[in-house]
């Protein structure tokens, strides 16, 4: 069954209501190595019960609908996708423990022409399900390797945040340990890749690879601790294009440019192995 640009934007999603505690906040941020360093007191916020706040990127496992490409009829060829890029808008901070309802739509599909796949854009809105104010919203690019050629528009509106040609203007590294996506999967995301070594080598790999999204975090992570003095309320919007991926307990260097007030150009690197597993990536934060 080929992919059925109709029948994707006409997709109804299932309203996701989800109630978190202070627990779910503190394994959020433990999942992306905050606290690896226990003296580190801009850290211990987002871990310690008596004064927690809750990280900003955990915006993107609230209220997720799950992997809808293989649950939902949508004519995809799941086995193939990959998460390609993410975008995160946030409104309002997230409260360390609450409730939320999370919406999910198709916002646009790009065909990229028979044998270079399709682009698919989900759009999920994270509002309180109190007050319904609008807390974030998440755009995901699905990268749907097995499914071009179906006659659709060829380009998007959408084009990647161009990375400095000059020498950063920052350098923060981060360190992961060996156990980080078996913490991280804890938040949500079950996929055996992340923990099953025969999994992951039947997937090309020789050792469980970190969740992207875990090192969207990381790259959130730094960029509030040397732009926003681990101010979560300064953290306005983060997106950025998935490259490589990360092994835990490697280290992962966030390289930073600023380019105007309020706004700066990053990427990720993994030294050791001089690899690119964040690239085009676009800050916005309250100077």
């Amino acid at each position: 069954m080929a992919l059925d640009p109709d029948k994707l934007y006409a997709l109804s999603f299932p309203e996701i209501r989800q109630r978190y505690s202070w627990r779910d906040s503190v394994v959020y941020a433990l999942g992306l190595g905050f606290g690896l360093d226990p003296l580190d007191e801009g850290q211990l916020r987002f871990v310690d019960e008596t004064k927690l706040h809750a990280v900003p990127t955990m915006a993107n496992v609230l209220a997720y609908p799950g992997f809808w490409m293989r649950d939902l009829d949508t004519g995809i060829d799941w086995v193939k996708v990959v998460h390609g890029e993410h975008a995160m808008q946030l409104h309002k901070p997230l409260a360390a423990e609450g409730e939320v309802i999370g919406t999910t739509r198709i916002a646009d599909i790009v065909d990229k022409g028979a044998g270079k796949g399709a682009l698919v854009y989900a759009e999920r809105e994270i509002r309180d399900a109190q007050s319904g104010d609008l807390l974030a919203t998440l755009l995901q690019t699905v990268f749907c390797r097995g499914d071009g050629g179906f006659g659709g528009r060829a380009t998007s509106s959408r084009t990647p945040h161009p990375t400095p040609e000059r020498a950063p203007d920052l350098k923060l590294d981060l360190p992961t340990h060996p156990q980080l996506a078996l913490i991280y999967r804890l938040s949500g995301d079950l996929n055996p890749l992340h923990a099953d070594p025969e999994i992951a080598r039947k997937a090309g790999y020789d050792r469980p690879i970190l969740h992207g999204l875990a090192t969207y975090g990381v790259a959130g992570h730094a960029l509030m601790k040397a732009l926003c003095g681990y101010d979560p309320a300064r953290f306005r919007s983060i997106d950025a294009r998935f490259s490589a991926p990360v092994f835990p307990g490697e280290t992962i260097t966030t390289e930073i440019w600023r380019e105007a007030a309020g706004q700066a150009a990053f990427r990720c690197r993994v030294a050791t192995r001089d690899a690119t597993v964040i690239a085009n990536g676009r800050f916005i934060y309250d100077a």
